[in-house]
């Protein structure tokens, strides 16, 4: 099923302990570009350090904005991104679609020819919805055919990019986000209309470098600064979204109890503990107050044997987009119908989420059906053995281990060394509370 590394997770123990998830990937991302945006020296601790950041930390590179690594401690020395260079070759996001659109918009401020491409996989992202509106606000910007590459032409600092309104069809945060990074050279206020709620990660590293974005029910505005922006100090959160695998094996391995410690808790992405919680799962929020920004606490989880179906659909989709391949093994547990809709954006993921989770959960004896925008999982039936592929996709990577844990027999998970693009101790930690699993 493919020439990566296997994962054969045999179940039978017993979770218990407490650990650390890595830092967070969403703001990793946007504190290693905003520390390249600022002028001076920017500091940025527990980083998130793996396959699906080093694309963001080589563009800085190319585009003359020297860093260092220390463990995950990451030091930025930049001229500020209207001193950027000309990059001398493509920067390169590889499967990474919030690193193409985030530098979209970085690259469109700072006026740097530049062409964005990535693997295969990203090549097959939609690209025009956030193209579109750059084009609006003046920058030269190309797709092709809507997806990448994408191809931004020179602009003259002297040449301000326009602000105005700019309403989205479907909440973004990629999106929003790189139209605010634009907007940080536009000539005017630049607003951002969306249909519901996407994650505010940007709006809040923004703030806390002095730049100011206003913010209400569906909009967020933010005020063109009128001086080059200060250096950024930061430590990054735990990954609500790595902190989810090991929140859910918690709930369905027998006698679990499972603390995960440091988890970054924004009101945007804790849409699977309100799923979790209306399954009736026995999961408690211990608040530690704010940290670069950003609510963060303590997740106490137990194993809860009466997990029960719900149903996930309208904004609770977006504040849950990247947990759906872990809630749909914590719905495979769980006595009764489980049902999603409105998730149609998973089909645009690193993967095919939609198509493959029915075909690799099939394969391990879960009744599942696909929808357009979703699925539908009767659950209570056991979880079997067998082999299963991560189909590229490290969160479907991680999502088929952790069924692995309350299956009947082994689950060998193909190509399951592709959870290093996002969470690299993801296999030790588990170790760590107690999980047998290879990797061979």
């Amino acid at each position: 099923m493919g020439s990566g590394k296997v994962l054969v997770v045999h179940p039978g123990g017993v979770l218990r302990g407490r650990v650390a998830p890595p830092g967070d990937k969403s703001i990793s991302h946007r504190a290693i570009l905003l520390a390249a945006m600022a002028r001076g020296e920017s500091r940025v601790e527990n980083l998130l350090v793996a396959g699906v950041t080093r694309p963001m930390l080589e563009a800085l590179t190319a585009l003359g904005a020297p860093w260092s690594l220390t463990d995950t401690t990451l030091e930025v020395a930049s001229p500020g991104f209207r001193a950027w260079r000309t990059p001398d070759r493509s920067l390169y996001c590889g499967h990474s679609a919030t690193t193409m659109r985030l530098l979209a918009g970085a690259l469109a401020a700072a006026g740097v020819p530049a062409v964005l491409d990535g693997s295969p996989g990203l090549r097959r992202r939609p690209m025009r919805r956030v193209v579109a509106p750059l084009q609006r606000m003046g920058v030269p910007i190309q797709d092709t055919d809507g997806r990448p590459p994408l191809r931004l032409a020179a602009r003259s600092p002297d040449r301000p990019l326009r602000g105005g309104v700019f309403p989205l069809e479907v909440a973004s945060a990629q999106v929003k986000s790189a139209i605010l990074l634009a907007g940080l050279a536009a000539a005017d206020p630049v607003e951002v209309r969306e249909p519901g709620p996407s994650r505010d990660h940007t709006e809040r590293m923004l703030r806390s470098v002095g730049v100011r974005v206003d913010q209400g029910p569906g909009w967020v505005r933010l005020t063109p600064p009128e001086g080059p922006l200060p250096p950024l100090r930061l430590r990054v959160p735990g990954d609500i979204s790595s902190a989810a695998f090991l929140i859910v094996a918690g709930l369905i391995v027998p006698g679990s109890e499972v603390l995960l410690e440091g988890v970054e808790l924004n009101p945007t992405r804790t849409g699977l503990l309100d799923a979790l919680r209306a399954m009736g799962a026995r999961v408690r929020v211990e608040p530690l107050g704010e940290q670069g920004g950003e609510p963060v606490g303590n997740i106490h989880v137990a194993h809860t044997p009466d997990l029960r179906g719900t149903r996930v659909e309208g904004a609770l989709v977006v504040r849950m987009i990247d947990e759906f391949p872990i809630f749909a093994v914590a719905a495979a547990c769980a006595r009764g119908v489980t049902e999603v809709r409105d998730a149609e954006e998973l089909r645009y993921k690193e993967s095919d989420r939609i198509a493959q989770l029915v075909t690799q959960l099939r394969r391990l004896g879960v009744d599942v059906e696909e929808r357009p925008d979703g699925f539908v999982i009767r659950g209570g039936r056991p979880v079997q053995g067998g082999d299963v592929d991560a189909q590229g996709d490290h969160r479907l990577a991680m999502a088929l281990a952790v069924a692995g844990l309350a299956a009947q027999g082994p689950v060998r998970v193909h190509n399951g060394d592709m959870y290093r693009e996002s969470y690299p101790a993801f296999v030790e930690d588990l170790r760590i509370l107690g999980a047998t699993i290879e990797e061979i």
